[in-house]
């Protein structure tokens, strides 16, 4: 039998065992209420995508904050509650594990990174890592950013009518551009130059087209978890080599060539660039990663030099071999880039929605810049990282946006064993009452969905569903120290403050490591770089909001129809022109852009 009919025939049988569990499997039969099952086959799971975000937010509204699903593997628990998210993410997270579907899927593509390794050795790489997003070094890679930005608006001011009047541009590619060149420069030292270049080089370019395949192989999860425990390397790659081959012609089969080849792309490129900065660091002394001076972006360190530089002088039981650094390049550069572009382009979207408030953030900034140049602190508008962290409306604008719509709207979870859940708010159950925990089987799925916990009205108020950057003007001078936000009230944790503070309500609030907030999760699998994310957000609306104005499009096409653009949940926001003036389907974020004249600072 060739190697051809074995595959085939394995393949075969796998689905069939699979189609005889999902026909004989039992129920679990957890006492919650939920939407009715949906598809027998699929279960009703799907419909946290295809119904975006507000059937996301509806479903936690009406059933309460654990909810039940349906799943192809049996029942599903989509949570939202604080007191049950505080157990799942630090508590008791050590029951509520990643699945081994995307930890294994991870490290299939991103290599042995934050994303793709657990326990001990999870516990070690964040060791390390810790320090290199420390202020200190977020203040050095502003100076990065700095330039990054300016380039980006001189771009699109460049692309305008110069008498005032507006002109449609699709901002989404230019800001792409933009997090890609701040990513690499600022993580990996490797200037892509991509916003001054007409094409990407081949790095570059693979790491544009990750996410988006990412999502549209997402069912392709199991099947490579499943390669991977059951064959050994070699036989891993000699599967792989026969599902890639050209002749399989299907659109899906070609994603799976693009994405083993976006694959190899990354890691030949971050293995050069890897060895590279390496041997630079043990050939010579590098300057002090603490130095706060602003020097030419070239000289700068970028994170993978302070990194290996903290690993060189960490203890042999607790540095990481090379594979492990690797591992964090390829993750930190990803979880910076679609994430990113997700939150810019929502922000400037909201921008131009909100006229009032981009006037607003405007007259902010532009009081800050002449400060500055009053005071003879700077020669240009670039503000300083305290000035800048510091700005209340930007902060809010920031914050608010990150909180309706977090760049990953949820996250799975599988228990290792048979747990009592607590909730915070009494729930629905399956008779119809109401229950203050539910008991989760061992080897169930559970869903934490950050979308609905950031707007959870019994913590956030009636009106948070509203985008409301002034909700956090109150808060600023009273907001907790990040030690503070570690803390969770619920076990006996309290922040008290002189003025009410977001997303704290009678002494109840989310463990998120952001702002009370889960768009950056909390506990041990709590995204570590969101500190440079938040910065780099905050200066590239800066530098956008004072030189350029914003509003939605309103230019009719041939037919008489305006573009209104819509935002897609998949695995991120994905915004789209709405049928009949777009396809539905093309990511674009089209925007009437011109120069800011002197009445948009009133507000």
């Amino acid at each position: 039998m060739s190697l051809i009919q074995v595959c085939i025939l394995g393949s075969f049988s796998f689905a069939l065992y699979k189609a005889l569990v999902l026909l004989l499997r039992r129920p679990y039969g957890i006492d919650l209420d939920g939407p009715n099952r949906g598809n027998w086959l699929t279960g009703n799971i799907s419909s946290l995508f295809e119904g975006g975000v507000d059937y996301c937010v509806h479903i936690a509204e009406k059933y309460g904050g654990a909810v039940r699903l349906h799943g192809p593997l049996g029942e599903v628990v989509y949570v939202s509650d604080p007191r049950a998210l505080y157990h799942m993410v630090v508590k008791d997270q050590h029951i509520f594990e990643e699945p081994n579907t995307f930890i294994l899927t991870n490290k299939l593509i991103f290599g042995e990174g934050l994303i793709s390794t657990v326990g001990e050795q999870h516990r070690r790489q964040r060791k390390l890592l810790n320090p290199v997003f420390s202020t200190s070094n977020m203040r050095r890679l502003l100076c990065v950013l700095h330039p990054i930005s300016d380039r980006l608006t001189s771009i699109l001011a460049s692309k305008l009518p110069t008498d005032g009047s507006h002109k449609e541009i699709d901002v989404l590619p230019w800001l792409s551009r933009c997090a890609l060149d701040g990513v690499c420069q600022c993580i990996l030292g490797y200037p892509s130059n991509t916003l001054s270049t007409a094409e990407n080089d081949p790095y570059a370019e693979a790491l544009r087209k990750i996410g988006p395949l990412i999502g549209k192989l997402m069912k392709l999860r199991p099947f490579a978890m499943l390669i991977m425990q059951r064959c050994s390397p070699y036989w891993t790659r000699k599967v792989l080599d026969l599902i890639t081959v050209p002749w399989l012609p299907t659109q899906f089969m070609a994603d799976v060539r693009e994405m083993r080849h976006i694959v190899e792309t990354m890691d030949s490129f971050s293995r050069e660039a890897f060895f590279e900065k390496k041997a630079a660091t043990e050939a010579k002394e590098t300057s002090d990663p603490t130095d706060t001076a602003c020097r030419d972006s070239d000289s700068m360190m970028s994170m993978m030099d302070i990194m290996l530089k903290a690993n060189a002088v960490s203890s042999n039981t607790e540095r990481l071999t090379d594979a492990e650094l690797l591992g964090q390049m390829n993750v930190m550069v990803f979880a910076g880039l679609d994430t990113t572009t997700s939150a810019l382009a929502r922000c400037i979207y909201l921008l131009a929605q909100h006229s009032g408030a981009q006037a607003r953030l405007r007259s902010e900034i532009r009081d800050a810049t002449e400060t500055l140049e009053n005071d003879g602190d700077m020669s240009s508008a670039e503000l300083p990282y305290d000035v800048l962290m510091s700005l209340p409306f930007l902060d809010g604008v920031v914050k608010e946006t990150l909180r309706l719509y977090p760049s990953l709207p949820v996250m799975s979870r599988i228990t290792s064993k048979t747990t009592v859940l607590p909730l915070q708010f009494s729930t629905r159950s399956r008779s119809g009452g109401y229950t203050s925990a539910v008991t989760i089987p061992e080897g169930a799925y559970t869903i934490i969905s950050i979308l609905a916990a950031n707007r959870h009205q019994g913590v956030w108020g009636a009106d948070a569903n509203e985008w409301r950057p002034e909700r956090w003007l109150s808060s600023h001078l009273a907001a907790p120290s990040q030690a503070q936000e570690a803390k969770f009230s619920l076990d006996g944790g309290d922040v008290t403050s002189t003025s009410p503070i977001p997303g704290a309500k009678d002494s109840v609030r989310f463990p998120g490591v952001y702002s009370n907030m889960m768009t950056f999760l909390g506990g041990g699998r709590s995204c570590i770089g969101f500190k440079f994310a938040e910065m780099e957000l905050k200066q590239v609306l800066a530098t956008l909001v004072l030189r350029l104005h914003f509003s939605l499009p309103t230019e009719r096409n041939a037919l008489g129809h305006v573009k209104e653009i819509q935002w897609k949940l998949k695995a991120f926001h994905i915004p789209v022109v709405k049928p009949p003036a777009g396809d539905g389907m093309t990511p674009q974020v089209p925007l009437n852009v011109r120069l800011v004249n002197k009445d948009d600072f009133i507000w």
